[in-house]
């Protein structure tokens, strides 16, 4: 029986950790895209497009970095001002490295405002498709 990226037990923040490792080992950029109309997504909003943001979770970039079963918290400057991040895993879109696109993506989970859409619906306009890590 799989499991379900919404019950106890999901993979998802596991393979979220292990891909943002994956990138640090190889000294790349970890990044994700958060859907931020999911109800817990604390994030500032207006850096968001299309009801997406996308996140740097860089130690460079953040501070306070917690990557949590439920939650990924961490504070980080946006313009210059230091802003709490607070994103539920289930809000997590995509993980993936900010130079080679590569990472992986989940079935997006349905938001407060808006129907689930397809990864090609949700990703950023005008950047390149993700390509799953094997």
């Amino acid at each position: 029986m799989a499991t379900d990226d919404t019950e106890p037990g999901s993979r998802r923040p596991y393979l979220i950790r292990a891909i943002c490792d994956w990138a640090i080992d190889n000294h790349l950029t970890p990044q994700l895209l958060v859907n931020v109309a999911v109800r817990g997504v604390d994030v500032p909003r207006e850096f968001a497009e299309d009801g997406q943001i996308v996140l740097n979770v860089s130690s460079q970039a953040v501070d306070d970095l917690e990557m949590g079963n439920e939650f990924i918290s961490f504070s980080a400057r946006f313009r210059g001002v230091s802003r709490p991040v607070m994103v539920p895993v289930s809000a997590v879109i995509a993980v993936f490295d900010r130079e080679t696109r590569q990472g992986m993506s989940f079935e997006s989970m349905p938001s407060d405002d808006k129907d689930e859409g397809s990864l090609e619906e949700l990703a950023p306009r005008g950047k390149p498709t993700l390509k799953l890590v094997e």
